[in-house]
């Protein structure tokens, strides 16, 4: 399939970061920024900011996101949010198995699957996110290893299923460390993932599948990331709460 013919999708994780004012007003500075965008826009912020940002995006094409979500529809895992509860707040997105959430809160591949199990089941479109640390890319194992992340994340999830994921590739070597991968690397990453599920579902889903690059993406490197055959959108952090940046890295993507 033809790169054009794929959705584009930039997606912003605001992390642990702005109060519900501050977010009410972030997302105001987007959104006039996100209008006439030639991508998908969305915005994954904080729980508590849901609201006030869900109120703000109403009817405009900006999508929101979470930035987790339990694997139980309900039940007794204090402190956790499941995604009935975001859906029925009207939220679109979630983001699932970020390196983040892998490092420091003990998520495994095989509860990145129950996630993303209980995501699409809640009726929510994920953000699935694989990637290596340096030590496993200096050991020459990426390939293999985002291989097995991606299928095992994708277990028991249908051809019809898979057109609500999104994959993105994030190098964890590169997410805040001001680092990035070459465009070249990133792209050859990004076509691993892509034959990966190509081998899955056939290369008529694999070529429909949305692929974004998330390492360190900033408006400096977007346009170049962003022009390679198999990147077809980004995963952004710090960038994404500079409404200016972020607006570039969208135009960078609509082109």
């Amino acid at each position: 399939m033809n790169k054009k013919l794929r959705k584009a999708v930039i997606a912003g994780n605001w992390k642990m970061n702005k109060t519900p004012e501050e977010a009410k007003k972030l997302v105001g500075a987007i959104l006039p920024l996100a209008k006439d965008a030639g991508c998908e826009v969305v915005v994954c912020v904080p729980y508590v900011d849901l609201f006030p940002v869900l109120e703000a995006a109403k009817g405009s094409s900006v999508g929101v996101g979470a930035q987790n979500c339990h694997w139980a529809p309900s039940g007794a895992f204090t402190g956790e949010v499941s995604a009935p509860m975001l859906a029925s707040m009207g939220v679109q997105y979630v983001i699932i198995g970020h390196s983040e959430r892998r490092t420091y809160f003990g998520e495994t591949d095989l509860t990145v699957n129950r996630r993303i199990r209980a995501a699409l089941d809640g009726g929510l479109s994920a953000i699935l996110c694989v990637g290596e640390s340096l030590e496993q890319r200096e050991q020459g194992i990426t390939s293999e290893l985002v291989a097995m992340q991606t299928k095992i994340a994708l277990g028991g999830v249908s051809a019809e299923e898979l057109k609500r994921i999104i994959i993105a590739y994030e190098p964890i070597w590169a997410i805040g460390t001001g680092k990035t991968a070459t465009a070249e690397q990133a792209n050859e990453v990004c076509a691993t993932i892509r034959a990966t599920v190509a081998s899955l579902y056939g290369s008529s889903a694999a070529d429909a599948l949305t692929i974004q690059y998330g390492g360190s993406m900033n408006a400096k490197n977007a346009a170049e990331l962003l022009a390679q055959p198999d990147v077809d959108g980004g995963l952004i952090g710090g960038a994404s709460l500079k409404p200016d940046d972020f607006a570039q890295i969208i135009k960078a993507a609509g082109k």
